[in-house]
């Protein structure tokens, strides 16, 4: 893998100046800093929550249903609790049930009936995982089957079984938006295009399972080692479910081995645990096997989307008019709230003055998703980044040139009403089109799809392709049969968080100890996105330190000051700017200090290297432990050197037309995908990206290029892989064997820039990014194919047989048409 990007040098700053040498100005921002947290894990030392085991720990595990849609008659637990070492058998009877969710329709335990074959039945504590394993194993369930409701069409049919008493329809929510006026963006349109994607099930695929382990104090508070991503939400969440009051919970959050947002949510194996604990006054620990963690986690949401859209002949969008069908499975997690985000790209990636859009969220008995990385704008870009391309085939346009036409400008508002402030899509799509040598690769679909979809065994035709060179050739040879291909997608995303609580904020609480050692206590959950070097690398800017005289404490409730939670890309800017306006008072104040103790003023001092200087020259004065000293042992008055502060975005919630500045900022991108397509097998391979992403200012390369070398391995997995198979409501894939996975091994050459807007509301000018290298993945790899064979894909993921299905399909047609 080949990471390219403008080279900055990483020069950190010394720990310690010699007496008299003169403290240059260097910075941390911009440089390649290695995560604070990558030594404990390299050499296994982090402990992350299967490693963990507490005093008469106990071992959870819970019984599924394994039934799409049944009754629960009867269950025996006389046979598990007679076990030895069986220490608990808990079932809906057991507990009080209480509604939880988005949609209010789940519970811990379920009682009456079940709704999907991830539902919770039973639950046993034991003494090993095997007794409690075995000990599941001998519960025994009558059921009465009802009818599987498999599919959405089969929801929405007529006399369909009612799989939720309070939604007959089987419909329990509809999103609707719109801006401007459809009708007459048709009227105004020269072309139009419609068609309709699918786009399937995605698994989160963490390395670490979904576990918990749950402790009750001898004072009787609650001590939960929790995975969430949203430690004070969840406290507030889970007190409702499980009867504690929320001051009476305390999250400690071990290392996470992956979250992607796939713990957002409360999931039931939680307050599971806090009963199984409850019942036995004894710590218990539940974790997920990696077939459970297929089997009972929720999913990215599965999606039908029909798009129709319009352009003048001189390339200006017209109209967008969408329609979506999302499958809910049996039960609701975030996965049915995407439409929030998905709306937004359908309104705002490229300047567009008429929009609708329409979303049926429905149940079946399928499992349920829940949030995952983009939130819905993969799905919406694969399908809006297709049409767009489609749209350039008919005008007879370059997809750069429509593109480039149609993006927005810095201080545009979309129709939807969200500021952008700061925009580099246009120049996202010239880098990243510039590095891809777009004007040289690409070629003309209309004159080379006929032979590159004939078939391959008629020696009569041959295959035009283009070497990743850029030399267009009729290839004669051994090779005659792979077609080559250019595409590009671009992407929209919030870039400071999204307004979708009454706060969007996060705090911090700095301290300095008697030597210039600080503390950094935040809000902000690290689940490997880097986020504590971040806010390190911003703290020891702002004060003149080593980025290792830095400390950062945040996986404890009862140290760190609250926090939305992981989510919408919005802890760069978030967690950022809440811990440089702390360490900016800090700054003041150890200023103002050395000023009144070396007779100088403020404005002439700065911090460097771990002493006060002469700003003008850099020379040396006092080191800043001195400094500090001075405070707390003064003669006259003694104080510590502790800061605090909470930020709030200055973004908007949107209201009841889903319209608003939800974001502080936003986010842009575009990705150039080459790909060779094996016309005989229906194989893709992708041979390099080239990714350019608008990030404000890039605070730490080396973690900024691996989000983005991430996000594309995901994505080019989701695009030509990963699907979760459900028939007749059951997953048909739970395991890495049947579950394909891409690795480090199976990646192109990647090519990694990124365009720096400085964006004044963020730290030192930065944006968040950890969605945005995933969701133009997709669009990007199925127009290359395009390209490559003239055939278009709307289906995800583009695996070979459905790649060979499509050019045979082409052939049929092309065969009829001679």
């Amino acid at each position: 893998m080949n990471s390219q990007s403008s080279v900055v040098s990483h020069q950190l700053v010394p720990e310690k100046q010699r007496a008299g040498q003169i403290a240059t100005k260097d910075t941390l921002i911009g440089k390649r800093i290695p995560k604070l947290d990558a030594p404990e894990k390299a050499t296994g030392l982090a402990r992350y929550i299967e490693d963990m085991k507490l005093p008469r720990m106990l071992y959870g595990k819970i019984l599924f249903a394994d039934r799409p849609h049944a009754r629960i008659v009867n269950i025996d637990t006389a046979a598990a609790k007679a076990m030895r070492g069986v220490r608990a058998v808990i079932t809906a009877a057991d507990i009080e049930l209480v509604p939880f969710g988005f949609g209010q329709d789940n519970t811990a335990l379920k009682k009456d009936k079940v709704t999907c074959t991830r539902d919770e039945v039973a639950a046993v504590a034991a003494d090993t995982p095997q007794i409690a394993a075995e000990a599941v194993s001998r519960i025994r369930v009558t059921y009465e089957d009802l009818p599987v409701v498999a599919s959405t069409d089969e929801a929405l049919a007529e006399g369909a079984p009612v799989i939720h008493a309070k939604t007959p329809d089987n419909v329990p929510f509809q999103f609707d938006y719109s801006h401007g006026d459809i009708e007459q963006g048709i009227r105004e349109s020269d072309v139009i295009l419609e068609d309709t994607y699918t786009l399937g099930r995605q698994a989160h695929c963490c390395l670490g399972t979904s576990g918990i382990i749950a402790h009750f104090e001898a004072d009787g508070r609650l001590t939960l080692h929790s995975l969430t991503q949203v430690p004070f939400l969840y406290k507030n969440d889970l007190a409702r479910i499980i009867g504690v009051a929320p001051e009476k919970i305390r999250i400690i959050q071990p290392p996470i081995g992956g979250g992607f947002g796939s713990k957002l949510d409360i999931h039931p194996f939680e307050p599971i645990c806090v009963f199984l604990a409850r019942a036995t006054s004894r710590p218990v620990r539940l974790c997920f096997t990696r077939e459970e963690e297929f089997r009972a986690t929720p999913t990215r949401q599965p999606m039908v989307i029909h798009l129709k859209s319009g352009v003048r002949k001189d390339g200006t969008f017209t109209f967008r008019d969408v329609r979506m069908l999302l499958d809910n499975g049996g039960r609701t997690s975030w996965g049915a709230t995407t439409p929030w985000i998905s709306m937004r790209t359908f309104s705002s990636l490229y300047r567009v003055p008429h929009v609708r859009q329409h979303v049926d969220v429905v149940y079946t008995n399928n499992i349920y998703a829940c949030a995952f990385r983009g939130y819905g704008n993969p799905q919406a870009t694969f399908a809006l980044e297709s049409q767009v391309d489609s749209l350039a085939e008919v005008l007879d346009m370059d997809p750069l040139e429509l593109r480039l036409k149609n993006a927005q400008k810095p201080g545009e508002t979309t129709g939807q009403g969200m500021v952008l402030g700061t925009c580099g899509l246009a120049d996202c799509l010239e880098t990243a089109t510039q590095h891809a040598g777009w004007g040289k690769k690409r070629r003309n679909v209309k004159t080379s799809k006929r032979q590159n979809v004939a078939a391959p065994n008629q020696p009569d035709r041959t295959s035009f392709s283009r070497d990743p060179m850029g030399s267009a050739s009729t290839d004669l040879s051994s090779h005659r049969h792979i077609a080559h291909g250019i595409g590009m997608a671009s992407l929209f995303h919030v870039g400071g968080g999204a307004k979708i609580y009454r706060s969007d904020g996060c705090g911090t609480i700095l301290k300095l100890d008697d030597f210039g050692g600080v503390t950094v206590m935040t809000g902000s959950s690290e689940i490997g996105q880097g986020s504590e070097t971040v806010i390190a690398q911003i703290v020891a800017e702002e004060l003149g330190l080593s980025i290792s005289n830095i400390r950062v404490i945040n996986n404890d409730t009862e140290l760190t000051p609250w926090d939305v939670g992981v989510h919408a890309s919005r802890t760069t800017f978030i967690a950022g700017n809440s811990a440089l306006r702390a360490a900016r008072d800090a700054r003041r104040k150890l200023i103002n200090a050395a000023a009144a103790r070396l007779k100088r003023k403020p404005d002439d001092l700065d911090l460097r290297g771990g002493k006060v200087v002469e700003r003008s020259s850099g020379e040396p004065l006092e080191s800043i432990g001195k400094i500090i000293r001075g405070l707390h042992f003064g003669r006259t008055k003694n104080e510590l050197v502790m800061t605090t502060d909470f930020y709030e975005p200055p973004s908007t919630a949107p209201d009841k037309e889903q319209k608003g500045d939800i974001s502080a900022c936003y986010a842009f991108g575009t990705h150039v995908a080459e790909v060779e397509v094996d016309l005989e097998t229906g194989v893709v391979k992708v041979l390099r990206i080239c990714a350019t992403h608008d990030v404000g200012r890039v605070i730490n390369r080396l973690g900024i290029e691996g989000q983005v070398e991430g996000g594309i391995a995901q994505g080019i997995g989701y695009c030509l892989a990963e699907e979760l198979k459900v028939e007749g409501g059951r997953v048909c894939n739970p395991s890495f064997t049947d579950y394909k996975l891409f690795s480090t091994t199976d990646l192109p050459e990647l090519d990694v820039s990124f365009v720096e807007t400085n964006d004044p509301a963020g730290p030192h000018g930065a944006k968040g990014i950890g969605e945005s290298p995933l969701i133009p993945v997709a669009p990007a790899i199925a127009n290359a194919i395009y390209n490559a064979t003239g055939v278009r894909m709307t289906e995800l993921p583009l695996t070979p047989e459905r790649v060979l299905a499509k050019l045979k399909e082409a052939r049929e047609k092309e065969t009829i048409s001679d």
